[in-house]
């Protein structure tokens, strides 16, 4: 038969990817994959499951080249996790993979909360969410903290409004949108049981769990290496006394919270050096944190006594 292979089965047409390889060429996606490896510490139950995500989607390329198609995936996902987990990283990277492979049309990532899309008075939020859904086609929709959506105990509430429109249009476009969901685990559990229509759409659950206190200080000495800081001799070691106890108090929140702790040590510096008008300040005097630095956070004078003395501490301020 003509445009049959030797076994009888219909030729493929001559650029159709006919292994995994071809697959991973033609789109480049495994170099997302490893960005997203170098890019993130740890995390990985996270980096498992979008590579399982991805091999499913690249499977479907190439049963779609035999003509094994069976309609339009449902991709919408839910990111549970405390914040400073990486869930926007890893839903960025997400945009770039489902690109890449022909499941969105520009792999953009838009970002929102309740406030871009719920309104604060009748016929205002409908304009808003449709607007924001527009933005978002074609790419996909990342909601952080999405349970904020539903309240019912407030009966003038209007998020019910923009759940029913971001549920047709998962249904009726998800061709051209993905819609991820994020939030705490047992805030989304609820939130799910509330509305079991969104739940019926998330085929795919991701639980981004806390970094362990290894992994908090290799996001230090990153944050810090990419801004040309470096700890002074027994700093690191008070930066980890700070993450212990730091990691007990309320409001945690990872990899934001080093963050924000590394920017703190960072004005610490900057005032004491300040103070030293007249010193001559070499390249090592200004890119090193010294234990003083971390040792006047208010962490450790909020500790018992026992866990807040440093070497090299200063009177905390």
């Amino acid at each position: 038969m003509p445009g049959a292979d030797a076994a009888g089965a219909p030729a493929l047409p001559d650029r159709a990817p006919r292994t995994v390889d071809e697959v991973l060429a033609d789109t480049q996606v495994e170099s997302v994959l490893d960005e997203l490896d170098t890019e993130l510490v740890g995390l990985q139950p996270v980096k498992q499951k979008v590579r399982e995500l991805a091999a499913l989607l690249v499977i479907d390329r190439l049963r779609a080249a035999h003509g094994l198609g069976t309609g339009t995936p449902s991709l919408h996902m839910c990111f549970t996790g405390n914040p400073g987990t990486g869930k926007t990283t890893v839903a960025q990277r997400m945009a770039t993979i489902l690109h890449r492979l022909g499941h969105v049309r520009t792999g953009h990532l838009v970002s929102v909360t309740r406030d871009d899309l719920v309104g604060q008075y009748i016929g205002h939020t409908a304009p808003k969410t449709k607007e924001v859904l527009r933005r978002a086609m074609g790419g996909v929709l990342f909601i952080d903290e999405a349970y904020y959506l539903y309240r019912p105990e407030n009966e003038r509430d209007y998020g019910a409004e923009a759940i029913e429109i971001l549920l047709q249009v998962m249904e009726n476009h998800r061709d051209d949108l993905v819609v991820i969901l994020a939030g705490y685990p047992d805030r989304m559990q609820t939130f799910f049981q509330s509305n079991p229509g969104l739940s019926s759409r998330i085929a795919h659950h991701i639980d981004f769990p806390d970094y362990d206190p290894p992994d908090l200080l290799q996001i230090a000495d990153r944050m810090l290496d990419a801004e040309r800081y470096r700890f002074g001799p027994g700093a690191r070691e008070a930066f980890a006394h700070y993450v212990s106890l730091r990691r007990e108090q309320p409001h945690f929140a990872n990899a934001r919270s080093v963050r924000n702790a590394l920017e703190r040590a960072r004005l610490r510096q900057a005032s004491r050096l300040f103070a030293e008008r007249h010193a001559v300040l070499d390249e090592a005097a200004l890119a090193t944190l010294t234990v003083a630095d971390f040792a006047a956070s208010r962490v450790f004078r909020q500790a018992a006594p026992e866990s807040a003395t440093l070497p090299g501490a200063s009177p905390c301020r």
